[in-house]
């Protein structure tokens, strides 16, 4: 299972790294004008849902693989169930703010940019900060767990003759 172990963190390191990126990028696109900000969300993330979706989605399964896996280690048990809830919230947070954020604006242009745009763009914000926070938790309780096995993995051997 160690191999699986390291598949997972690896994936959730990953799955960290867009949702971390928007909300660096938040104060900077916070401050854009309308035209400036559709301009940005047209081309700039073009294409990330196609390779953050699936990392994501490959997160929430092999988290979801090692809960099952350590069903019976109450301590792992935990720390698993921690992450694959996590990583079910952000997949839940994408559909409720982000999805419905970027069908509205595949639409616009500058010319036909709502009155509200703002309130688009927060929500599109706000999603990706909630995210954000829940793919750190669970890296951080993924990477407690790899450290877990690595710790008992390196004390048994010890004991070994």
């Amino acid at each position: 299972m160690r191999p699986l172990v390291l598949i997972n963190l690896v994936i959730a390191f990953i799955a960290t790294t867009a949702p971390l990126a928007h909300v660096l990028e938040m104060a900077s696109k916070l401050s854009l004008d309308g035209p400036l900000w559709l301009a940005i969300q047209h081309s700039l993330y073009r294409g990330w849902g196609d390779v953050f979706g699936p990392v994501e989605i490959l997160a929430l399964l092999t988290s979801l693989w090692l809960l099952a896996w350590s069903r019976n280690h109450t301590p792992l048990f935990r720390t698993y169930l921690i992450a694959t809830a996590c990583y079910g919230l952000m997949l839940a947070c994408f559909f409720v703010f982000n999805a419905p954020v970027n069908d509205a604006l595949n639409g616009w242009t500058a010319a036909t940019l709502p009155q509200d745009w703002t309130v688009y763009r927060i929500r599109w914000e706000a999603g990706h900060a909630l995210s954000a926070i829940l793919a750190v938790i669970a890296f951080v309780t993924l990477l407690r767990a790899h450290l877990s096995i690595q710790t008992a993995a390196t004390g048994n051997a010890e004991s070994t003759p």
